[in-house]
């Protein structure tokens, strides 16, 4: 008996200092990362304390297993691979994808120090012409593969694609080495980043696709499992 009310007792203090917070997520969640298994191999994501509600949305999503079996719907080698339309995890060959997704969206986080460099994760959205808030999308997202830039392709970008905003500095040195697809920032929410596993993303990226204007593998590449892990 002695030995059972010790491990409650055990018990209890775990739970009280790993609370539970809104959407099922316990205290502890928002300090984990998220490992992505899927049919080319696996990827491990980050996600960013400065976007919270982009944050908590996916960790939300993660456990409850809404992603799993998912398909990546939509790729664009050198720019990005789309995932996360709930109509596509039983989807036939050639069906257009890319509508699906919860009853809600997230506000906007936009961040400074949060930009489209390769490997970061963003949230996917509606157009500007239905959605002037820019509000992401409950549940699709899409990690940059993106392409190294030249400053005068990073010129070009300021000026026809972000209306003359001037990209930083220490950014524009990320695009010229590392790459990325800056025409997005600041109007796609930037929510966390690729910190394992971006051989994977590329394997992706080059996959033969549909082409415009849905871009769909012609082979299914499917998100198998996400789960919550501990950081390393």
């Amino acid at each position: 008996m002695l030995k059972y009310l010790t491990g409650v007792v055990a018990a209890l203090l775990i739970f009280s200092c790993n609370p539970r917070l809104a959407n099922g997520l316990r205290k502890n969640d928002l300090h984990k990362d998220i490992e992505m298994v899927t049919t080319r191999g696996t990827v491990v994501l980050r996600l960013s304390d400065s976007t919270p509600l982009h944050r908590d949305n996916f960790l939300s999503l993660v456990k409850k297993g809404y992603y799993d079996s998912l398909l990546f719907h939509r790729v664009i080698q050198r720019f990005m691979i789309q995932a996360g339309d709930p109509t596509s995890k039983h989807a036939v060959t050639g069906a257009s994808l890319g509508d699906g997704g919860p009853s809600y969206t997230i506000p906007a986080e936009f961040r400074p120090t949060l930009f489209h460099q390769r490997g970061a994760l963003a949230a996917a959205r509606e157009g500007d012409d239905v959605n002037p808030q820019q509000a992401s999308s409950g549940s699709q997202f899409y990690i940059v593969q993106g392409k190294v830039f030249t400053p005068a392709g990073l010129d070009s970008v300021e000026t026809f694609r972000l209306k003359g905003r001037k990209i930083p500095a220490a950014e524009r040195e990320v695009y010229q080495t590392k790459g990325g697809a800056p025409h997005l920032d600041q109007h796609y929410t930037v929510f966390g980043e690729v910190i394992r596993g971006m051989e994977v993303v590329d394997s992706i990226a080059a996959v033969p696709t549909s082409g415009r204007p849905n871009d769909r593998p012609l082979q299914d590449v499917r998100i198998l499992k996400m789960k919550l892990i501990s950081r390393k």
